[in-house]
């Protein structure tokens, strides 16, 4: 089964060019979940430039509103795991929280985890938030020998960073890198479920990888 999860930080980063609270993020937000999606992403940063820990807390109200009449949706918080947005996210308590190893000043997510080097740092994230309720994803490249690697964390998800997949689409390397996918993605379906992030926009042009059970974030 293939379900969406909106990522509403493009709205919070144009809402915050002013002071008017236009677009709003929860009543996008609403606007998302009435359209058929499964649920709401929203990453926010140190620098708070696009969404903020008061989104959060609102978008938290509305998916549990929300859910009163629809039951499964969903609310994912994502970031580099760094006290203050642990302090976030044990606090708002979502369903899902993806770890991210982005630099503060990253303008977007752009790689994934080295697990066999920061394993240990993981494991000890994921089992704080295990321990809180929270379903763990980790954000990874599509590197077999790191993949293989996941399950010794903890973590109950991967996500996959597609901005090479969305570089390739219209050239002579869509068809490898494709198949990188394909096959990373088989891969993590031993006990693991998958989700694909739109690095690019390219990659709104780009197919899907077939997986009999994807959970799709689109940014």
């Amino acid at each position: 089964m293939t379900v969406l999860s909106v990522n509403l930080n493009k709205v919070a980063l144009l809402r915050n060019q002013r002071d008017l609270d236009l677009p709003n993020v929860v009543r996008t937000g609403k606007i998302c979940l009435d359209a058929g999606a499964h649920g709401l992403t929203v990453h926010p940063r140190p620098d708070q430039r696009h969404s903020r820990p008061r989104d959060a807390f609102e978008l938290a109200e509305l998916i549990r509103a929300e859910s009163r009449h629809r039951p499964g949706l969903e609310l994912n918080i994502e970031g580099n795991p760094f006290p203050d947005f642990l302090e976030l996210v044990c606090a708002v308590r979502p369903h899902q929280c993806t770890l991210v190893p982005d630099a503060p000043a990253a303008r977007t997510s752009d790689q994934g985890w080295d697990v066999k080097r920061e394993g240990e740092h993981l494991r000890t994230v994921v089992a704080g938030l295990h321990e809180r309720g929270i379903r763990v994803s980790v954000f990874m490249n599509p590197d077999l020998p790191q993949i293989e690697c996941v399950p010794a964390t903890g973590a109950d998800r991967i996500e996959l960073y597609t901005e090479p997949y969305a570089r390739a689409w219209g050239t002579a390397q869509l068809a490898a890198t494709a198949g990188r996918y394909a096959e990373a993605a088989r891969r993590a379906r031993c006990g693991k479920n998958v989700r694909g992030y739109r690095g690019s926009d390219r990659a709104r042009r780009a197919r899907s990888i077939h997986r009999p059970c994807a959970h799709r974030r689109c940014a």
